[in-house]
């Protein structure tokens, strides 16, 4: 893996960020098998970020948007603390392996421990190869709960 570059910086994204993160959501969600929809995605980033319902960081390298990842608040019952999921992350592929998907879990893991949050989740496609990434940054499998979903 390369070296991030000088140049390479880690931002909060405000609302005035959307349109910059429109084509990489876009992308992330065709990863999942979704459509990008970016009218969708702009109206979803838009309602998030100006409502304060989530916090999204941005990597950026002179001017181009490398990769974005997104963490939404919630509650620790067990421990009663402030918990964080990290939703999404995501770094165009011409970037990858070049430290900036590591620049922004660290960022995540900044934002939990600025917020006396007890921890951080996240769940990934058993096929993505980004699992090894979040080992490397200590992330570990959940091997004591089951996951289960109900869509309505």
């Amino acid at each position: 893996m390369a070296a991030p570059t000088a140049e390479l910086r880690i931002v909060r994204a405000t609302p005035q960020d959307v349109d910059r993160l429109v084509p990489l959501f876009g992308a992330y969600r065709e990863f999942y098998r979704r459509p990008a929809d970016p009218e969708g995605s702009r109206r979803f980033l838009a309602e998030r970020l100006g409502r304060g319902e989530s916090v999204v960081y941005i990597a950026e390298e002179r001017g181009t948007t490398l990769g974005f990842t997104q963490l939404y608040p919630t509650f620790a019952s067990l421990s009663m603390k402030p918990w964080w999921v990290l939703y999404d992350l995501y770094v165009v592929p011409a970037a990858r392996r070049r430290g900036v998907g590591s620049l922004l879990l660290d960022r995540a893991k900044q934002l939990a421990r600025e917020t006396g949050a007890d921890g951080l989740s996240l769940e990934t496609a058993r096929d993505n190869p980004a699992q090894k990434l979040y080992e490397a940054h200590g992330w570990k499998r959940d091997e004591a709960f089951l996951h289960y979903e109900l869509y309505l």
